[in-house]
């Protein structure tokens, strides 16, 4: 999966003139709403042994590995390394500390982190060392109160302190190589877990914080359609995030997990890859529903911009 080219497609001005979808529907019911006004381009990924060049920025991106090391085994070479959210099973600062230790052994030049909804103990609403200790049916108050001791033991204000080895973004961006990346850890509702916000306005506030001119957005969660359908065979991706996507921020390259199943072919038939003629879409989930390493990391290339080097 390289850079996307010029194609017959609708650009996705013209294909989303849905609006902004601001009601409490299912996924589903909106679905069935715009799906014929979207492009889906099935895209074949890049062969992970496809060579670096000089003078394109190698991406090497995955999701939702869970602490399971056999998932991080192999990785490929690049330039910039992006994980896009669950790499713990619930945000233990043990599991948070292998996470790193792994991050430090990678070569890549610049890595790139985002929490996802797995990693409870980055919400604050549930977790912060000032404020009260919330449980959920995830983690026990005592299970938060070990946390806290243990970062006050390392001289920790919050958990994602302890990611030293990579940039950690949280509803913010970094820019490198002269390309600009925007990471966010939010979805629908989703049970009790982390980073969750109600469908329509609530998420909208956290998508209006995407600035415009990002060139590889990175979220946790899925858009609506786009590697999304989980084992229950429904559409369960955020249509105000599609639209955020298509209408405003039109990045080159959306990259999220979330939903392992996505990259299910009896499930999903574009694998989790897809371009709407502006933007591609890619699930990068390596874990599949049954927490086992089964999809291996994706890649891809955008050329350096004009004047940039990879010594920048």
């Amino acid at each position: 999966m390289g850079q996307v080219g010029s194609d017959n497609s609708k650009s996705g001005e013209d294909q989303s003139k849905f609006g902004i979808l601001t009601d409490t529907n299912t996924a589903m019911d909106v679905w069935h709403t715009i799906k014929d006004n979207q492009v889906i381009k099935n895209l074949i990924p890049m062969p992970l042994d496809t060579p670096v060049h000089p003078d394109k920025v190698r991406f090497v991106c995955i999701s939702d590995t869970h602490s399971n090391g056999k998932s991080l085994e192999k990785i490929p070479e690049g330039d910039v390394f992006i994980h896009a959210g669950d790499f713990t099973r619930i945000g233990k600062v043990q599991e948070v500390e292998d996470f790193n230790h792994f991050l430090g052994t990678l070569p890549h030049r610049h890595k790139i982190v985002i929490a996802g909804n797995h990693e409870v103990t980055f919400d604050e609403k549930f977790f912060s060392m000032s404020g009260s200790l919330k449980s959920n049916s995830h983690l026990s108050k005592e299970m938060m109160e070990n946390c806290r001791i243990a970062l006050e033991k390392k001289n920790k204000s919050k958990m994602s302190d302890l990611l030293t080895k990579c940039l950690y973004l949280q509803d913010s961006e970094t820019v490198v190589y002269g390309l600009r990346i925007y990471g966010s850890p939010w979805q629908p509702e989703f049970h009790s877990w982390g980073f969750n916000c109600k469908r329509g306005e609530d998420i909208m506030k956290k998508w209006n914080k995407i600035p415009e001119g990002i060139d590889v957005l990175v979220t946790h969660g899925p858009p609506l359609g786009r590697g999304d359908i989980c084992v229950s065979e429904r559409h369960e991706g955020c249509a105000d995030l599609l639209t955020t996507v298509q209408q405003r921020v039109r990045p080159k390259f959306h990259i999220f997990g979330h939903i392992h199943e996505g990259r299910d072919l009896d499930l999903n038939p574009d694998e989790g890859f897809s371009s709407d003629g502006v933007t591609t879409y890619i699930n990068a989930s390596l874990l599949d529903r049954s927490y086992k390493a089964k999809y291996p990391p994706v890649i891809f290339d955008i050329p350096l911009p004009p004047g940039m080097t990879k010594e920048c």
